[in-house]
């Protein structure tokens, strides 16, 4: 099998794995109400404390509509409050509620959990050639702002 066929299939496997993993040990128990998306709409959200929903959508790489959907879910289900900006009234700031930053440690601790298990199996080497590796792999997918043109 030569590297492309074989890198190919480890990614997508790894997509598929990664996400299937997370879904059920973030959504569970305390949190099964929240489906991956609300959470990563929590992570996006953070902690820092209240963020306009433009930039949120930002992060996310989302529509202000689409994102809107997403949070008033969150609200109704209790994770994430919203509220009018003192400044400027037209500008509706969110914020993780006590349940949200419970939710997003939650999701934290996974994530931590996740790498230890990764990196404790490596070498020091290993890991740096993974961290490089990585690096390459998200500045390709940060650059291509388009999907990717078939030759069909």
């Amino acid at each position: 099998m030569n590297i492309n066929h074989m890198l190919n299939e480890v990614l997508v496997k790894l997509f598929r794995n990664i996400n299937i993993i997370e879904e059920r040990a973030i959504c569970s128990g305390e949190y099964k109400d929240l489906t991956a998306n609300d959470m990563h709409v929590i992570e996006a959200v953070d902690m820092e404390g209240a963020r306009n929903m433009t930039s949120v959508a930002k992060t996310l790489g989302v529509t202000t509509g689409t994102l809107t959907i997403a949070v008033n879910s969150l609200v109704k289900k209790g994770y994430v409050e919203r509220v009018r900006s003192e400044e400027d009234r037209r500008v509706v700031l969110i914020s993780l509620s006590e349940k949200g930053r419970k939710a997003y440690l939650h999701h934290q601790r996974f994530h931590e959990q996740m790498i230890e298990a990764i990196v404790e199996e490596m070498s020091a080497e290993e890991q740096v050639v993974l961290e490089k590796a990585l690096v390459k792999l998200d500045r390709f997918f940060r650059k291509s702002n388009t999907p990717l043109q078939a030759d069909f």
